[in-house]
């Protein structure tokens, strides 16, 4: 089974920071693509950033240039540095490991609240 477990979701003002981890379990993790989505009530899930197992990013023009992904494979952990958070921001945010684009395995959820 793999299982990812989030965590670091919450409350922050505008223009905060939080940090998010989803640690994953198996030795799959460091060959796999692994990202971020995000849902906010009444709209359709938004696609944040993903981290492939070579390092490279990819962000949503919505994040770009403040939030950063990253991946520690030796904790068998992916990160989501979230800096000049918006309200626009407040969502419940999914890790998710993608399986070579045939399935795809996602945690539990986790929300984060951006509101002064």
């Amino acid at each position: 089974q793999v299982q990812l477990v989030e965590s670091g979701g919450g409350l922050a003002q505008p223009g905060g920071s939080l940090r998010l981890s989803c640690v994953v379990s198996g030795s799959i993790f460091r060959f796999n693509t692994m990202g971020w989505y995000r849902q906010a009530p009444g709209k359709q899930r938004e696609w944040v950033a993903d981290i492939s197992s070579d390092g490279s990013t990819n962000y949503a023009d919505s994040v770009k240039g403040r939030f950063t992904i990253s991946r520690d494979n030796a904790k068998n952990t992916v990160y989501l540095q979230m800096n000049s958070l918006k309200p626009e921001d407040t969502a419940v945010y999914y890790c998710y490991l993608d399986m070579s684009g045939s399935s795809y395995y996602w945690g539990q959820g986790t929300q984060v609240t951006v509101s002064s």
